[in-house]
């Protein structure tokens, strides 16, 4: 006789996990790459182990440059969920540049546009990188999109960050030891 097991289905929100989310809806994985083609990346295993893991879905709607509300919604539709309305959140990227931001001071580039395209997480190289930052002394990292579970763990760890969309495939977040705390 065959076991059959049943995946406990969760209420999707913006702290929602990407690999949870998959994990109990598979077919939303199709409705998230129709939503933002950017998301077609998940079908790389690598990535789909390492970034989905991390990301919930209010980093992901600001990696797609989407409304949260309305991914949050368009995903609670597909997974039979109600409609609810989802406050957006700000503070991957300022309106001014930051006092402490001297671009003189960026002392590690690190271009991970290639790697991420290969399935290579920046997350390990930047955290290793950054624990030789002296003060005052800036860290560049350059992505095709904003990255936001990066930037939410460096805040944590009181960094600062900044970040700067540069061009169409180009966003610039710098990182700095928080000389303020």
């Amino acid at each position: 006789m065959e076991e059959i097991f049943f995946t406990e289905k969760i209420d999707i929100t913006p702290n929602t996990l990407i690999a949870d989310l998959i994990e109990r809806y598979p077919h939303l994985e199709d409705k998230l790459i129709e939503i933002a083609p950017v998301f077609k990346k998940l079908k790389n295993p690598v990535l789909r182990r390492t970034i989905a893991k991390v990301t919930n879905l209010r980093q992901a709607a600001v990696v797609a440059n989407i409304n949260l509300g309305e991914l949050i919604n368009k995903i609670r539709a597909g997974a039979g969920q109600s409609i609810q309305k989802i406050e957006e959140v700000e503070g991957y990227s300022l309106s001014e540049k930051p006092e402490w931001l001297k671009e003189y001071a960026v002392k590690i580039i690190y271009d991970a546009r290639e790697g991420l395209e290969n399935g290579i997480h920046p997350i390990a190289k930047v955290l290793n990188d950054i624990k030789n930052l002296n003060e005052g002394e800036i860290y560049l990292l350059i992505t095709p999109f904003i990255p936001a579970p990066l930037i939410d763990i460096l805040q944590q760890k009181t960094f600062n960050t900044y970040t700067v969309e540069a061009g169409s495939n180009e966003v610039k977040t710098f990182i700095s030891t928080n000389t303020l705390n």
